[in-house]
């Protein structure tokens, strides 16, 4: 299945005042100094598909200094279908999603429609941050392709919290209301068991696609693995919370569940964070990241479009032409790419035969298409 995005308009989002923009049905490149704007176009892009900034936890940070509204409007085109696409955030207002000028009632309602995988420098995060950055990166990215396992990653999340607002309260009347965590609890193991088993699932489906990827990349240089850890593989879930009761109390909230998951990345049988170099690691999350495309394309039958913010700092030049003798082959759809310099740009894509438009930005603005 086709998917292409055809057209973007901007309105006070981030250093945007105004500006639209035409593009390439296969390689889009962005260009211009760092500050320019160039990721806020590729940050737009993943707002239209995934309701929300991939940089930005706050919705009104991304409106213009001085204004009260940001709009984003894109046209797609889906199994030769025109969509169009709109969000708008407003200070002090809900946030609004339209498809087609129809408005969500729930915003979670839209993901999956238009798939996209995003390969950034903050990336990096999931090496070197906590647990949840990278339970972040397996539920957004099954939530693309499986309504199910997001309406009940919702519900979970939802029950945690009521849980752990119990536990608070408990805490400070020196009150204990058993039925009521039993209720919670049931609530827990309803909707993290099929968490649990769709993960460990995923990952098991997954592993292979990465090491391919990261083999393919490496040169064969690197032995690598991705594991899931997971309580639930030892003990069960029930069990799990109601010998840990004491501990919940004593913290004022929930110690265990499935909301404690990770992921265990290991270079040469060693913590990748420690040990990997930084190529080693940024060809990790590249290979994470490809792999992901071509899962997210098998599940969906759609190509998702793919978004390179500024990632070719720190690969050395080997690692770099395989990367792009891969974008260049036809297992990619629509390509948006960043970065700081243009000559490197049309250098690296001189040899290549795809339709591919560059745009110069500064501060802001749309300087140049061509």
């Amino acid at each position: 299945m086709h998917l292409q995005l055809t057209h973007l308009r901007l309105y006070n989002f981030k250093n945007y005042s105004s500006s639209k923009f035409e593009f390439s049905p296969e390689i889009n490149c962005f260009t211009g100094l760092n500050g320019s704007g160039k990721t806020n176009v590729l940050d737009a892009i993943y707002y239209l598909c995934f309701t929300k900034s991939y940089f930005q936890n706050q919705d009104v940070v991304n409106i213009l200094t001085h204004e009260n509204e940001l709009s984003i409007n894109g046209t797609f085109i889906k199994s030769n279908n025109t969509e169009n696409v709109q969000l708008i955030v407003q200070k002090g207002s809900k946030k609004k999603l339209k498809l087609n000028n129809n408005e969500y009632t729930k915003l979670a309602d839209h993901i999956g429609l238009f798939p996209l995988v995003i390969i950034a420098p903050n990336d990096i995060y999931l090496i070197h941050e906590g647990s949840e950055e990278r339970r972040k990166f397996i539920d957004s990215f099954i939530a693309q392709f499986d309504k199910i396992y997001l309406t009940n990653l919702i519900q979970y999340n939802r029950a945690l919290e009521q849980r752990n607002a119990c536990l608070k309260s408990f805490f400070e009347t020196h009150y204990f209301d058993e039925n009521l965590i039993n209720n919670y609890n049931e609530k827990l193991i309803l909707h993290g068991s099929y968490i649990f088993d769709k993960r460990k699932e995923f990952i098991a489906d997954f592993e292979p696609l990465f090491l391919k990827y990261y083999t393919k990349i490496s040169s064969n240089s690197d032995s690598v693995s991705l594991k899931y850890e997971s309580e639930l593989y030892n003990e069960n879930f029930s069990n799990l919370l109601i010998n840990n009761i004491k501990n919940d109390q004593a913290a004022q909230r929930t110690t265990k569940g499935i909301h404690k998951d990770d992921l265990i990345f290991e270079i040469n049988n060693s913590p990748l964070k420690k040990m990997g170099s930084q190529g080693q690691q940024k060809s990790f999350i590249i290979a994470l990241k490809l792999a992901q495309y071509e899962y997210l394309k098998n599940k969906t039958s759609i190509k998702p479009l793919l978004l390179l913010d500024d990632i070719f700092e720190k690969l050395d030049n080997n690692r770099l032409a395989i990367i792009l003798n891969m974008i260049g082959e036809d297992n990619f759809g629509q390509i948006f790419i960043s970065d700081t310099d243009k000559k490197r740009l049309e250098e690296m894509f001189k040899n290549l035969q795809a339709k591919i438009k560059y745009f110069e930005i500064n501060n802001g603005t749309l300087v140049a298409s061509t």
